[in-house]
């Protein structure tokens, strides 16, 4: 595996290899062949063994092949969530009412009635 604080020095091929070779590990370990897990995931046994070989692939077939390989959660590093600036929520706080305002009298008697 490769040491994450140092990901930024690795090409693009050597992190599409890494992945291939994720693949690859989580098919073993649920001890599927390369037929086994393309007939899951929906595309050909040479696909897979491109993609576990570093030699190509999509990002819809990775998403296929994570899915295969009951790995999708992992993807659930990349969900975004909504994040509030401080000062809007300061903003926000400042305008909420603690107590109803008082109706005038003034504006009751001018009050036109429908009757």
């Amino acid at each position: 595996m490769m040491d994450n604080s140092n990901i930024y020095a690795y090409t693009d091929i050597a992190l599409v290899e890494q992945l291939g070779s994720f693949i690859k590990m989580a098919r073993l370990n649920l001890n599927k062949t390369q037929q086994e897990i393309a007939n899951i995931a929906g595309i050909d046994r040479t696909t897979v063994s491109l993609i576990e070989n570093g030699k190509g692939g999509n990002i819809l077939t990775f998403i296929q092949l994570l899915r295969a390989v009951d790995q999708l959660p992992l993807l659930t590093h990349f969900k975004m969530y909504d994040q509030i600036s401080p000062i809007l929520l300061a903003a926000n706080e400042k305008n909420v009412r603690y107590r109803a305002t008082k109706t005038s009298i003034k504006n009751k008697n001018n009050a036109k009635s429908d009757w």
